[in-house]
This record gives C-alpha cells, structure tokens and sequence, in this order.
C-alpha cells in the first residue's frame, strides 16, 4: 500500500510541476454479466446467480509527455470483484535513448504472454477473456525497469524487451492465492512479424518465496516435520528462495479473415511442492465483416511431485498431510470456449462466450456463458 501512495504522490507532482506539458488521457472498460449454467458449477467465479461483478472492469490511462523524450505514464484500474477499488495498474516514466531504443522504469507490466500488455483491455482480442490455463500466473506486473528495442530485420519487424525487477503481493498456488515475493526477476522477451504472421519466445528467471500460514507458522508443517527430525523433507516441501522460471511461446496468423493464434507456457518453481505448470491454447476463426465467430481449446496439465514423499511409509503418521498437500497441485483441466464478436460501433463491441471445462482430477465438469460490452475511449 505504501509502495502505491509514493508512486500516486510521485505521479501527481510530477503533473502539476509540468502542467504545461502534453497530457493523453485514454480509457477502457468491461461490462460483463454471467452465470455458471447448473446448481452445482462455479467456474472463474461464478455460480448459478447472474453477476455483473465477477470480469467487469474500468480503467484509465493518463500519459504526458515531460519534452527531452522522457514521458510518464500511469493507468489506474477499478474492477467489480474487487468493489470497484480504483488502484494504480501501471506507473512508470519512459525515456528514449533513440529512434528505437527506449527504457521505462516504475511499476510495468511484465512481458509473460503475447497479451500481457492488454490482457484488461478486452477491446484488444475476440475472446471475452483471455485464456485463463495459460493467464494464470496471479501476478501480472512488477517494479522495475525494461529496455524496449524496436526495428526491422529483412522484411520483419522485430520487438524485444528486456526486463528487471521484483514483485512482492499476491500469488496464485493453485486454486488459492498466497502471499509471494519474487527477487531477481531478469527476463526477455522478442516478437517477429510479417504481413498478418508473427512469432514470440519469453523466458524469464526469478528467486521465489511463497509464505503460507497453516505451512509456514511456528505449528505449521513445516515446523511438525523438523520436530520429527525430517528437516530435509520439510526443505523438500517449502518455499523460500527458491529458483523460478517460465518459458513460453507462441504465434499469430490473421490472413485472409482468418484468424488463428497459440500460446504455450511452462512455469516452475524448483525444490518445492509447487508442481510444473505446463498450459496452452490454440485459437480460431474467422471475420465476417462486423462478426467474428471463433472457437479455442485450452489445456492444463500440472504434474504433482510426487517422488518428494516417495520414500516415506505409508503408514508414517506424516504420509497423508505431506501427500495431501502435493498431490492438491495436480491438475489436468480440458477447456472448451465458443464464442462471437460483434463490432456493433468503432470503439464498442459486444462478446458472447460459452465455456466448458472439464477437470479430470477432480472429476467434474463447470460451464459458464458470459455476455457483455468491451469498449476503449
């Protein structure tokens, strides 16, 4: 909270002080209403109770151009299942060290997928969301600093970025979020493209620590296995300081009103529970004028480490907890999405989208039809 407060004094100031410099003011917003479409489904939300809440969104985006090529940009963002609380998304001054050549630095968007930049602008995609066995992290942002190159080799225009910083906030592990802090975030991230085709590869590293009370507190599982003297096991299982990283690819054609674009992902965090996090998606269809139908399939496949508790009995009275807790993190979800897009106005379109996923760990399956507005202005 604290670090938000300096970045909206620091902001705020540094307007005034340049109050006759160029200001932009932009903005986007979601409006979304959807139900889960039986008694027993909950899926990204929502149940059999149609909510506006749950996806819909508002935000703006306010850049000034300070003049000598340094500008400060800062997008503040409210969403419904958060009560509509306005906190700042991005914050962060940029400078232009050439025609090509520009670093920011502040609070930034961190470059994982091929939508991060505007993955809440739902204008910018066909989906009603992007999606989420790829998108889902539980972080989208971090404070530090990029280096945004820009140019063309041969007939390809090339994007890549370079990225440091850190993160402190919360994370997701599995379908819980935990409170995280990831140092040492250095990463890179290149995209080439060509005539409605294009190409992009991130990787990025980290050191990750995962605090968890009922694992991490003085009577926690952690605490009850040193006691029992398998502190190495208890090594095995935690999170601290730990070695991160993800990889991801991915690729884009629109030709001809054909529309197709993949991701695939795979995030780690190594000597813990948290198990591998191995997703894609593959996306298609097609623009018929003012209307575009489409349809995508996504997969989710986290693979529990079970060969931590491989060597302890199963009669041992710290089997079930130490097992329970990773085997919790398998998942296997199938995703099915159908949907259209409606550009009923130059800045507005209207979205319907039906999703059915099937998760084959937990043996159930949860659909959801959303309906809504996505608009920029």
């Amino acid at each position: 909270m604290l670090k938000r407060k300096l970045l909206a004094i620091t902001i705020a100031a540094t307007l005034c002080a340049t109050s006759q410099a160029a200001v932009d003011i932009n903005g986007f917003a979601s409006i979304k209403g959807g139900m889960a479409l039986s008694n027993d489904d909950e899926l990204y939300g929502y149940d059999n109770d149609f909510s506006f809440k749950n996806e819909s969104l508002a935000a703006l985006q306010v850049k000034s151009d300070l003049g000598d090529k340094l500008s400060v940009t800062a997008q503040l963002l409210g969403r419904g299942a958060d009560d509509w609380d306005v906190k700042f998304e991005w914050a962060f001054l940029s400078y232009d060290l050439t025609d090509t050549l520009r670093v920011n630095a502040g609070r930034l968007r961190t470059p994982f997928y091929k939508y991060s930049d505007f993955r809440d602008v739902g204008y910018a995609y066909d989906w009603s969301r992007v999606p989420q066995s790829v998108y889902g992290l539980g972080f989208d942002n971090i404070e530090g600093a990029s280096l945004y190159h820009t140019t063309t080799l041969g007939n390809f225009d090339s994007s890549l970025q370079f990225i440091v910083g850190s993160y402190d906030g919360d994370a997701a592990i599995g379908s819980s979020a935990a409170d995280a802090q990831i140092e040492n975030i250095t990463g890179v991230a290149w995209e080439l493209g060509q005539d409605g085709y294009s190409f992009r590869v991130a990787y990025l590293t980290g050191k990750t620590t995962f605090y968890v009370d009922q694992l991490d507190s003085s009577a926690g599982l952690y605490a009850q296995l040193t006691a029992f003297g398998l502190g190495t096991l208890a090594k095995d299982l935690d999170i601290v300081d730990e070695s991160s990283s993800f990889a991801g690819i991915g690729f884009n054609i629109d030709k001809n009103d054909w529309l197709l674009v993949s991701e695939i992902t795979k995030a780690t965090v190594d000597d813990s529970f948290i198990s591998d996090q191995e997703s894609y998606y593959i996306s298609i269809g097609h623009r018929f004028d003012s209307i575009t139908p489409y349809v995508s399939f996504e997969k989710e496949d986290n693979k529990a480490k079970t060969e931590i508790y491989a060597g302890v009995p199963t009669a041992s009275p710290i089997f079930t907890p130490v097992a329970g807790l990773v085997n919790s993190l398998e998942t296997e979800r199938n995703s099915i999405n159908v949907g259209v897009r409606y550009d009923f106005h130059p800045s507005a379109a209207f979205k319907a989208q039906y999703t059915n996923a099937d998760n084959k760990t937990a043996d159930r399956k949860d659909s959801v039809l959303v309906v809504g507005v996505d608009l920029v202005f």
